[in-house]
């Protein structure tokens, strides 16, 4: 089968519209068909498309629960079975029941997504802790070899991953720590399948990171570090291998309820250390870095005894919790920052050993 240019346009229009999982089916029509959408320049054309536009955006979101020390035979609820599962991103209805690639979900969780791709590790990271690559939309995984370049045991671990795409590869950027501060950052690129040593490290950073969940944007590493009595943000770019570091804003106290996420594309902090004015309220501080400066927003509130935050979502949401410990669930609800409004998913979290989600695109 062949193609006249037109044709050929017309049909790279129509196929970049479709999901990952239905162009993976296309690839056995010809040889045509299978050369045109495993192409990079298609590729390149069906990723951008997916996600500028938000198309074939998923919420997944991963229950690992550990019955084994709450288990109570007359409670029916703990005898349900979690798995891992996609939602839509509009309806909130599931999609698809997802098997862990490694055929368990004990004791993994998300350490970022890009593009469809998910890495995921040990829950509690060691120095050695294998890290899988998972396209959960077709079902298939990659292990990165193990580093060469560890001698000694690292006793803090952070990891962040992403999508770069100034040298268009996607990142792991693994920083490692030791009880006598000794510390080494490395880098892994999907496209070589190989991990870099990062030699030059600012002296600023040889100082205690907080274990919180960082955030990884346009091939930037962000982490959360500690200086007593002040707290910084690093950033560290995977492409440039550049560490940069903010300052946080004055009031920051404590690293209670503190995290790092991302809201309208900006780097921002929130914070739910600080008391609310209004009777059974919580508020929410919320900073974002513009032109290498936090501007301040007006803070969010919401009832104290209602939610927990997660995070940030693709559309700019936050990601709250409402637990009932009795039941071992959690609801997932979505709230607006700016109107404030509060919707109810009707998805359940586990939430007897915790609860990962993620916003992944091009699904």
């Amino acid at each position: 089968m062949t193609f006249t240019l037109r044709k050929k346009e017309i049909l790279i229009d129509i196929l970049a519209r479709l999901p990952a999982k239905s162009l993976i089916r296309f690839l056995c029509t010809c040889k045509s068909w299978s050369d045109l959408i495993g192409s990079s320049s298609f590729v390149s054309t069906h990723l951008h498309r997916n996600v500028t536009k938000h198309d074939h955006v998923y919420l997944l979101c991963l229950h690992h629960p550990n019955f084994e020390r709450l288990v109570d035979p007359d409670n029916p609820y703990f005898k349900k079975e979690f798995q891992w599962s996609l939602f839509s991103n509009e309806t909130f209805k599931q999609c698809y029941k997802l098997n862990h690639p490694l055929g368990s979900t004990e004791h993994y969780v998300i350490y970022g997504s890009s593009n469809g791709l998910v890495c995921i590790s040990d829950e509690i990271l060691n120095f050695d802790s294998p890290i899988h690559i998972w396209n959960p939309s077709v079902r298939k995984f990659r292990t990165p070899p193990m580093s060469t370049s560890i001698n000694i045991k690292f006793n803090y671990i952070a990891l962040q991953f992403g999508f770069h795409p100034r040298v268009n590869d996607y990142k792991a950027v693994r920083m490692m720590r030791t009880n006598k501060d000794a510390l080494a950052v490395e880098v892994y690129s999907l496209r070589t399948d190989s991990w870099k040593m990062i030699e030059a490290i600012p002296p600023w950073l040889k100082c205690t990171w907080q274990h919180h969940k960082g955030t990884f944007f346009n091939g930037i590493s962000y982490h959360i570090i500690e200086k007593c009595p002040i707290f910084s943000i690093m950033s560290f770019d995977s492409g440039s291998e550049e560490f940069e570091e903010f300052i946080a804003p004055d009031v920051i106290c404590s690293s209670w309820g503190l995290f790092i996420d991302l809201y309208k594309e900006q780097i921002c902090l929130l914070s739910s250390f600080y008391s609310c004015e209004e009777k059974g309220m919580r508020k929410i501080d919320f900073w974002v870095l513009q032109e290498k400066r936090w501007k301040q927003l007006c803070p969010f509130i919401y009832p104290s005894h209602y939610y927990g935050t997660l995070g940030i979502s693709k559309d700019n949401e936050l990601l709250m919790e409402k637990r009932d410990f009795s039941r071992g669930i959690g609801d997932l609800h979505l709230c607006n920052y700016e109107s404030k409004q509060v919707l109810e998913t009707g998805i359940d979290l586990a939430t007897i050993k915790y609860g990962e989600i993620e916003f992944l695109f091009a699904i």
